[in-house]
């Protein structure tokens, strides 16, 4: 069995990023640009991954932080064969080499893997036709169609730089051949680097077939080297996921304004209004409808529930048959049962509500365990913090609560209880009873309101 190495060129500063972040930890899809190549390198089964890493040293290898990843330093950075000749050492006995670059985060296993097959004793180079080629190198082809050699933009004529086909950098190469091939590399050209391109001419001088495969889609192997590449990248990316969420049958108001930054399953007849954002790892069940300008990290969502417009949600798990916002915030460690209501302006953190209890407008449940079947009036906050420590409120089942009730933790409101409107409750409000703050209303005749003072 054919035995593969992978190599990622991650060295390059990015100068035209304008960023004190290392290029290669730039994001598409909430995803690291380097952790996206790792991913689709992970795919081909190689039994070594190389990354080898230059500007930002250290804040890459703590990014990626893999156990089955190896590195290797390149400094100073004197262009792609020298990267590769670095990492010589760490690919050991492998059959076949492919390098693969930290900075093209979209290209796809798929087109990875016939450059990897079959023959050991030839090279493959991956192209692209591209409308504009400005910038790339060149691939140079003799009258039969046969890759002649690949010239870099800063050194093509005139002549060549009208030539489509570009050189995506990728390529497939004999292990045992490259000490040989990047040995005899020279840097007599206009950056002054060793380019692994010039490899292809080694090759070509030791009779070993050079061959090419051509992307299907341009789009996947495109580089980022500036913001604007990044931004488009980033819609390429995010046209690709909604394309697929439409054909797994999800309903989308607009597939031009959704953002998936992480992973997003969806369940039958889901629902995705405009200008949502789904971060980390969400699920969404069976007829799960979610409102315009929503945000939802970690979530899971279950079935025929209904978030309302502008809702944040994040780290939580909300039931079936629930009716979320709109403008609600569902924060870290939140537990909704089936057929719960959190409503306009209610907040809810630490908690877990049971089976058909609502706060449907402008309240605060912190650290709370509440039960089924309450109803929480508005301005209704749970007090759980006390200046150094937080506390638990506890709601049983069948409490209803008034309006503007500060519930004092630790507290519990027993089973079947009511609590008045405006009540504060800093000890257990007994079952089925109704407990209250009395006071009196004064009303004072003839008082009259005070009056500005003329100037």
């Amino acid at each position: 069995m054919m035995s593969l190495s992978v190599v990622i060129l991650a060295a390059g500063q990015g100068k035209r990023m304008v960023s004190r972040l290392p290029k290669v930890l730039h994001r598409v899809g909430g995803t690291t640009l380097i952790d996206r190549v790792i991913t689709t390198a992970r795919r081909l089964k190689p039994a070594t991954i190389c990354v080898v890493y230059g500007h930002g040293g250290e804040r890459v290898r703590q990014s990626i932080g893999a156990p089955d990843v190896e590195f290797v330093r390149q400094a100073p950075q004197l262009g792609t064969g020298d990267a590769l000749r670095r990492a010589l050492p760490m690919i050991g006995e492998s059959d076949v080499t492919l390098v693969l670059y930290g900075d093209v985060p979209l290209v796809r296993a798929e087109t990875l893997a016939p450059m990897v097959a079959g023959k050991i004793e030839r090279v493959m180079v991956l192209t692209a036709m591209l409308d504009d080629p400005s910038g790339y190198g060149r691939v140079v082809r003799d009258r039969r169609g046969r890759i002649k050699r690949i010239i870099e933009d800063a050194d093509a004529t005139p002549v060549q730089r009208r030539i489509r086909e570009i050189n995506t950098g990728i390529m497939a190469l004999p292990t045992k051949r490259l000490a040989s091939w990047l040995g005899r590399l020279e840097t007599r050209n206009a950056q002054g680097e060793y380019y692994l391109t010039d490899a292809l001419a080694q090759a070509g001088a030791d009779g070993v077939p050079v061959e090419a495969d051509t992307a299907a889609d341009p789009a996947e192997v495109l580089g980022v080297n500036s913001r604007d590449h990044l931004a488009q990248l980033e819609r390429t990316y995010q046209r690709r996921y909604a394309q697929n969420l439409l054909e797994r049958g999800v309903s989308l108001a607009d597939p031009a304004r959704i953002d998936v930054r992480g992973e997003l399953e969806c369940g039958d007849d889901v629902a995705i209004d405009i200008n949502c954002v789904f971060l980390g790892a969400v699920s969404l069940g069976a007829d799960v409808s979610i409102g315009p300008n929503c945000v939802l990290k970690n979530v899971a969502v279950g079935d025929r529930t209904v978030v309302e417009p502008y809702t944040l949600i994040e780290d939580s798990v909300i039931g079936a048959d629930c009716r979320i916002g709109p403008y609600a915030r569902i924060r870290p460690g939140a537990r909704l049962a089936r057929d719960v209501h959190i409503g306009n302006f209610v907040e809810v953190k630490n908690s877990a509500i049971g089976e058909h209890s609502k706060a449907n407008h402008l309240a605060y449940i912190g650290d709370a365990a509440v039960g089924a079947r309450v109803n929480i009036g508005a301005g209704t906050i749970t007090c759980n913090y006390d200046g150094a420590n937080k506390h638990r409120t506890v709601i049983e089942d069948d409490v209803q609560i008034g309006s503007d009730v500060q519930l004092v933790a630790p507290v519990t409101v027993g089973k079947g209880a009511t609590v008045g409107a405006g009540t504060t409750v800093w000890k257990r409000a007994p079952a089925g009873a109704l407990t209250i703050n009395e006071k009196t209303q004064v009303t004072r005749p003839g008082w009259k309101r005070p009056t500005k003072k003329q100037r």
